[in-house]
C-alpha cells in the first residue's frame, strides 16, 4: 500500500498537469490506454493468460464503471483544486473502506482501525491547517462534490477487488480495470477528443508506469491484507506529497504538516500494534 501510494501521488501529478490541456473523460480514457500495453505484458511475464477469462465479470464491470468514473471526476476536480485540498477530501475514502469491509467482506474490523482512520483524518486536517474560508472555497463548489464522489467510488471498487481476490487471479483484475478503464472512457471521451500533443509524451509515460505500477500494488495490498488494516495506510499519501514537494520544488513542510504527520504515524502504529497480538484464549467463562 504504502507503494501504491507513492505511485499515485505522482500518478495524480500527471493527471493535475494533463487535465489543463484535455477533458476529464479524455485524461481518464489516456490513463487507460496507455498503461494497457504495460498491463498486458505483466500479465504474460506473469503467464496467467489463461486466466483471464475464468472471472466473476459483474464484478469486474462494475469495477471498471466505477474507476471510469472515479477518474473522470478526480480529473474534472484537479482542475481548480489543488492536490492538496483535493487529497483531504479523497482521504474520506478509507473510513469507508474500513466501514464496508465489516458487513460486505465479513472481516472482524478492529477497534484499533478505527482509531487509526480517526487519527489519520486529524492529522490530515492538521497538516493542511484550513483556513477560515476553506470550507466556503472547497466544500461548496462542483470540484470538491466531485473529489467526494470519487472517494465514495475509489472505496466500493476496493471492496469489491478484496472479494474478487478470493476467486480470481490479481492479473486479472489489473488487467480487466485497465481494459474497461480505456475501453469505457474512450467511447465517452469521443464526443469531445481533443489531438494529443506530442510534447506531452513524457507526462504519458509517467502516467501508465505509475497507473500500471500502482494498480498493482494495491491489489496485491487487498489480496495480503484485510481491507480494514490495510486502507489506512493510504494517508501515506501525505508523506509521499512531503517528499514529491522538496524533492520537485524544494518546498519543505511546514511545523504544522509534521505535526499533523506525527498523528498518521501515531494511527499507524497503533493499529500494527493491536493485529500484531495474539488471539486471545477463551477460558472456562463462556460469559
Amino acid at each position: 500500500m504504502l507503494l501504491a501510494m507513492g505511485c499515485f501521488s505522482v500518478m495524480d501529478t500527471a493527471i493535475k498537469t494533463l487535465s489543463a490541456h484535455y477533458p476529464p473523460l479524455q485524461v481518464a480514457a489516456l490513463r487507460g490506454l496507455s498503461a494497457w500495453p504495460l498491463v498486458l505484458a505483466h500479465v504474460m511475464w506473469q503467464r496467467q493468460v489463461g486466466s483471464l477469462w475464468r472471472v466473476r465479470w459483474p464484478l469486474h464491470l462494475l469495477r471498471g464503471a466505477l474507476t471510469v468514473t472515479m477518474l473522470a471526476l478526480f480529473s474534472h476536480a484537479v482542475q481548480t483544486l489543488s492536490l492538496t485540498s483535493a487529497y483531504v477530501l479523497f482521504f474520506t475514502a478509507p473510513v469507508w473502506v474500513t466501514l464496508l469491509s465489516g458487513p460486505v467482506l465479513g472481516e472482524r474490523v478492529p477497534r484499533a482501525s478505527v482509531w487509526a482512520v480517526a487519527l489519520g483524518l486529524a492529522g490530515v486536517w492538521v497538516a493542511l491547517r484550513p483556513g477560515p474560508d476553506f470550507w466556503a472555497d472547497v466544500w461548496h463548489s462542483s470540484a470538491s462534490l466531485a473529489v467526494l464522489a470519487a472517494a465514495a467510488c475509489y472505496a466500493v471498487a476496493a471492496v469489491a477487488g478484496r472479494v474478487l481476490t478470493r476467486t480470481d487471479s490479481p492479473a486479472s483484475l489489473v488487467f480487466w480495470t485497465t481494459t474497461l478503464l480505456a475501453l469505457g472512457a474512450t467511447v465517452l471521451a469521443v464526443p469531445g477528443w481533443q489531438p494529443v500533443n506530442t510534447a506531452h509524451a513524457p507526462w504519458l509515460l509517467l502516467l501508465a508506469i505509475t497507473g500500471m505500477a500502482g494498480q498493482v500494488a494495491i491489489v496485491e495490498a487487498f489480496r495480503h491484507g484485510q481491507a480494514a488494516v490495510v486502507a489506512p495506510f493510504e494517508y501515506s499519501a501525505l508523506a509521499w506529497g512531503v517528499l514529491l514537494d522538496a524533492l520537485l520544488w524544494q518546498v519543505w513542510p511546514s511545523g504544522w504538516t509534521w505535526g499533523g504527520a506525527a498523528l498518521v504515524v501515531a494511527g499507524g502504529l497503533v493499529l500494527l500494534r493491536a493485529v500484531s497480538r495474539p488471539p486471545v484464549v477463551a477460558t472456562g467463562n463462556t460469559e
